[in-house]
């Protein structure tokens, strides 16, 4: 599955959520359901594929700058809440993703960002999504065994970062926080 095919499958099932899309706090969140019904139509390899390009994707926002603004919007952010908030961010879409991924400060373009700095509701992190492609593969193929298999030798192929790129600085510094994030710093400090 290239890139494209991987964000058209996101969009999709945004598109089919509707106002829903957006917030992954809400108890009747539709999305990570619709984006395994969406993988439930494919072929156990196709279901591979787009678990193997989530790697890549989740891998390209594996940014400092990114993983601090995280930190600032959810008051907290350690190893897995930086996995499940990239995979959260993926779910807002290519755009949103995109453009978060090279200039952070523009989550506080992100409506469900303004409202968690204004009034502490929504939530971004979707740790759901980490499990729609295996959840898909037992729906469509009846066991999870040669799932396992397949990614474990997708990923292996795979060149990962083994830490985050970019310029890091001390998020708990105000000053220095309000400097590379204004936007962000002016709803969360």
């Amino acid at each position: 599955m290239d890139e494209r095919t991987w964000w058209a499958l996101i969009e999709d099932a945004r598109a089919e959520a509707g106002g829903h899309a957006d917030d992954r706090d809400s108890p009747d969140d539709p999305l990570v359901g619709l984006v395994t019904d969406r993988l439930a139509e494919l072929d156990g390899p196709g279901i591979v594929a787009f678990d193997a390009m989530l790697t890549r994707v989740l891998d390209s926002a594996y940014r400092r700058p990114l993983w601090n603004a995280a930190y600032l919007i959810e008051g907290g952010c350690g190893d897995d809440g930086f996995m499940d908030f990239r995979a959260g961010l993926a779910l807002l879409g290519r755009d949103v993703f995109t453009r978060a991924v090279d200039d952070p400060d523009t989550l506080a373009d992100v409506p469900t960002v303004v409202r968690m700095g204004l009034e502490d509701t929504g939530w971004i992190g979707a740790e759901g999504l980490h499990y729609a492609a295996r959840n898909a593969y037992e729906r469509v193929m009846g066991e999870t065994g040669s799932f396992d298999a397949s990614m474990e030798t997708a990923v292996r192929s795979m060149r990962r970062p083994d830490r985050p790129a970019g310029e890091d600085w001390d998020v708990d510094d105000d000053a220095e926080t309000r400097l590379r994030l204004p936007r962000l710093a002016a709803l969360f400090l």
